[in-house]
């Protein structure tokens, strides 16, 4: 369980970044999410898991900017070339390792060097609709010449012949020689003499030797060396001594071919190493313009809007819905900072509440963020030094903190950290308690909030909250409005009423007798509660008074012990006690009266009158 933590994270440029867990109670991550799968490189991915909300209003005035040209740029219907360049950047640090690129490697550096080159001239060709990123554009270099050298050196995933005249000739001698090798061969495998030896006429390539093979029986026959054998052990792979003096000829042409082939790896490998600090530029420009369309792709994915901005606390949204919410929710219309500066919304449960204060600090964090968002003309955000959220339980069995110790701890900590251009987002303020204390404390910190600066606003289903909200100049309730008629919220919020929970309502709708619901409204008046307790006539026989009614016993009863079929006779009932004395099998036994069951009456058994004591002589 995570509670409310006062220690700030700290950015590199060391400005103060916003509580994780507000992050995480306002969903923040969600939102990233969804950015984060237009990305395409792992740079820009890595940019957006790090990307924290910004309280310079300069820094996110820039940010949006870059945004808005990405989307610009989208909306003309090109398409941006972004490569990957997880491999790149692995491979320029292998250059510190006096590293020679393999011929592979150099294709893959030429993608991305052509890649770059690419980007550069379609975003370069925009230069009216995003002179912003135009000018990060500018900052990223081009190397053609290195792009067609490496793609001329290196085709067919090897050093190509044309690299080198030196190389072509050795090449030229090798393919010749190996010719001559599989001439002699073919005429090995054509001669009669051999034939019963041979286990298939085809000429064998086996440990990069040319072999013929033979069966293995056959091995001490042929004149030449092994150079393998079948898994069954049947076949052998001899290289005849015929051939041995051109084997050890391309061998020799091999290892020349391999000495070129590394010194011309080596030099293209050098060609991208005097570069490399421009290259490891180009990287960091890629995925940083990888992660700016990727909010491009995701505004005009949303059509979203970039909203005027401010740093004097006032918020407006028109037609705002919650940013991970589907495109039919119920969008928030929502004002503060002008004329009150905290805002008390009040209404039934399901209504709305909490969903709007997640709105308003979802969408003043993605603003922050440099995103775009769905919203109407005429919407304004503010830019805040800090944003916290108390929303939900965080009750802890571990620290053996109940909800409301949770709630108030939150509330504290919040109230230590406080201050001018801090927006303060409390869900159910001062609940999980007496409702009286609860409301007290809910209003002495509202108080404490407002007089410290803050932005506060707050849900409640609190009565005196919503009588000080009403008598204070600052503050103003706001009402989510409910459909009395289909008994559902409408999730409207309409600012300047305080609304309720409706029970009195749905109560009449569900068919509560209505002197009952008036009777209600009294107490809600203060009205004194009814006291008059119920007819005697009406209440049940409780379970022990009626048994012990079922089980009265009298002189003469004939009774059977504890449900069997032993009989007895009443003799005598000890007053005060469970005790009585039967007459059973000429004994006097006396035991509870709750081992007795009473068979029949002796008013059913004998005439009114009897001397019952005959019954004992």
């Amino acid at each position: 369980m995570q509670f409310f933590s006062a220690v700030f994270l700290e950015s590199v440029k060391g400005r103060k970044l916003m509580d994780q867990t507000t992050l995480d109670k306002l969903q923040y991550e969600d939102l990233k999410k969804l950015v984060k799968e237009y990305c395409v490189s792992d740079y820009g991915r890595r940019l957006v898991d790090e990307l924290t909300p910004s309280s310079d209003i300069q820094t996110v005035k820039k940010t949006l900017t870059e945004t808005n040209e990405a989307r610009r740029i989208l909306e003309t219907g090109k398409t941006i070339p972004f490569i990957g360049s997880a491999n790149i950047k692995t491979m320029l640090t292998k250059l510190n390792q006096s590293t020679v690129f393999q011929p592979d490697e150099l294709i893959e550096m030429a993608d991305f060097l052509r890649g770059c080159r690419k980007i550069r001239a379609l975003i370069t060709a925009e230069k009216t609709l995003a002179p912003k990123l135009v000018a990060m554009i500018d900052q990223m270099a081009s190397y053609p010449e290195i792009e067609s050298k490496l793609y001329d050196d290196i085709r067919n995933h090897q050093v190509d012949s044309s690299a080198s005249g030196k190389l072509r000739k050795v090449r030229r001698h090798l393919e010749m020689t190996e010719q001559k090798i599989k001439d002699q061969l073919s005429r090995f495998l054509s001669a009669s003499g051999n034939q019963r030896y041979i286990q298939d006429a085809v000429i064998s390539l086996k440990d990069d030797r040319f072999a013929i093979p033979i069966k293995a029986n056959y091995k001490n026959q042929v004149s030449g060396s092994i150079v393998g054998s079948s898994a069954k052990g049947t076949t052998v792979f001899i290289e005849p001594a015929a051939v041995g003096k051109l084997s050890s000829e391309r061998d020799q042409l091999r290892g020349e071919e391999s000495v070129i082939v590394y010194q011309i790896l080596a030099k293209l490998t050098n060609l991208v190493a005097e570069k490399q600090t421009q290259i490891s530029q180009n990287i960091r420009i890629i995925g940083e313009l990888d992660f700016i369309f990727a909010k491009g792709k995701y505004s005009k994915a949303i059509n979203g809007i970039t909203p005027a901005l401010n740093t004097e606390d006032r918020i407006k949204l028109v037609q705002c819905p919650h940013p991970l919410l589907s495109a039919d929710a119920v969008p928030l219309d929502f004002t503060i900072g002008d004329r009150y500066r905290s805002l008390i919304i009040t209404g039934p449960n399901a209504g709305g509440k909490t969903v709007t204060l997640k709105t308003v600090g979802l969408v003043t964090l993605a603003v922050m963020s440099g995103f775009q968002i769905r919203a109407e003309k005429g919407t304004t955000i503010a830019i805040f030094n800090n944003v916290f959220a108390d929303i939900g339980d965080d009750q802890s069995l571990t620290n053996a903190l109940s909800t409301f110790s949770s709630h108030i701890r939150n509330l504290s900590n919040i109230l230590e950290n406080t201050g001018t251009r801090t927006l303060l987002l409390l869900d159910e303020i001062g609940s999980g308690t007496e409702p009286n204390e609860g409301a007290a404390i809910a209003i002495t910190l509202l108080q404490a909030y407002y007089k410290k600066g803050a932005i506060t606003i707050a849900t409640t289903h609190y009565g005196e909250i919503k009588d000080y909200a009403q008598n204070h100049p600052d503050f103003i309730n706001a009402a989510m409005q409910f459909d009395v008629k289909n008994l559902r919220p409408l999730y409207q919020l309409v600012i300047g009423e305080s609304g309720d929970s409706n029970a009195f309502w749905i109560a009449h709708k569900m068919a509560i007798p209505e002197n009952l619901i008036a009777q209600a409204k009294g107490y809600l008046r203060h009205e004194p509660y009814d006291y008059t307790k119920i007819a005697p006539e009406l209440l049940p026989v409780h379970h022990e008074a009626k048994a012990a009614k079922n089980n009265a016993l009298a002189k003469g009863d004939r009774v059977l012990f504890n449900g069997g079929t032993l009989e007895g006779l009443v003799y005598r009932i000890d007053q005060g006690t469970d005790k009585v004395v039967v007459y059973s099998s000429g004994k006097m036994l006396t035991m509870p009266g709750k081992q007795l069951k009473l068979k029949m009456a002796a008013s059913e058994l004998y005439p009114e009158g009897y001397d019952l004591n005959q019954l004992f002589r």
